[in-house]
């Protein structure tokens, strides 16, 4: 058995008749039946019933049909991938993610990226996560970095990126010059938060229901650079990313702190559609990052000592 005579077992089974497979594979009628009959001496068992003109498989021929799908397609994978190895990279990457994303990992990423793969245009969105769901089933997106988790069998989820949420606070709050709040201390605070609902929030949400912590939350965004503004200006405290304030915190602007006992991380990872094989040039993305990742200050330095 070879794979030529898987292909023609494949195309008579496709096409129902010996002589529409020849046609479509471009040689004669009498190759086609002298293949299938050396099979069948082979495997010593008929593949297909006669009917006339036409032609049926038999459960021996369906079998062989459904190795014939597979040994083929894993062979056009492969050569595929090979060749696409040695070619340079060329094409347009659609690419989304939130806002946090979008100013703090994005900027380093696409440095890489662009580095390795200069011929590549990249597109960015941004946006809440449900419209960029929606972009990705349409097909206008090809791969979004989003808070996890997400709804949708129909979506790979592939974890990337842990970030520890943390306090913000301006540096004249009582609080500030702390390194460990205790999570009591938020009871009945003003807090300026993300909008209830997305996957960031509801790791709030949980931790202020586990600590029975009642704050008064004065305003909720998605935009992370208003929460800044609005701590920045005594509104409140927030709870966000470190790598969001990072800038801010080393200038002195704003302070952070750790709630004692507390943990809140957010997980970050890459959103798709499944499908049984990755694009290269999104697969390029995913490497990319890999290399980003030790260069993005994804938690506060450690405390030195006398400090």
């Amino acid at each position: 058995m070879d794979l030529r005579q898987l292909e023609i077992v494949k195309a008579v089974a496709d096409a129902g008749s010996f002589t529409a497979a020849a046609r479509q594979l471009h040689v004669s009628q009498s190759a086609v039946s002298r293949q299938v009959l050396l099979l069948e001496e082979e495997l010593k068992e008929p593949l297909f019933v006669r009917l006339g003109r036409r032609v049926r498989l038999t459960p021996a021929g369906e079998a062989l049909l459904q190795l014939s799908r597979r040994v083929l397609a894993d062979v056009r994978d492969t050569t595929t991938a090979i060749v696409e190895h040695h070619r340079k990279l060329r094409g347009t990457i659609h690419l989304a993610g939130g806002m946090t994303v979008c100013l703090h990992v994005f900027p380093s990423l696409l440095k890489e990226y662009r580095r390795r793969h200069p011929h590549v245009e990249v597109k960015l969105t941004t946006g809440g996560t449900p419209q960029v769901l929606e972009r990705i089933r349409s097909g206008t997106i090809d791969v979004a970095l989003l808070t996890l988790p997400v709804e949708g069998a129909d979506l790979m989820q592939v974890p990337v990126m842990r970030e520890e949420l943390l306090l913000v606070t301006h540096p004249s709050h009582p609080v500030a010059r702390r390194r460990r709040v205790r999570a009591a201390e938020l009871d009945r605070q003003p807090l300026v938060l993300f909008e209830r609902g997305s996957s960031t929030r509801r790791v709030i949400d949980a931790m202020l229901t586990r600590e029975q912590i009642a704050p008064t939350i004065v305003m909720e965004t998605e935009n992370v650079e208003i929460l800044k503004a609005l701590v920045a200006i005594g509104m409140g405290m927030a709870i966000i990313p470190y790598q969001a304030v990072a800038r801010e915190v080393r200038a002195g602007q704003l302070w952070c702190a750790r709630l004692d006992g507390v943990s809140m991380v957010r997980e970050t990872g890459w959103v798709y559609m499944r499908a049984p094989r990755v694009p290269r040039l999104v697969q390029q993305m995913f490497d990319a990052l890999e290399r980003t990742l030790p260069r993005l200050k994804l938690a506060p330095p450690p405390r030195r000592r006398g400090r």
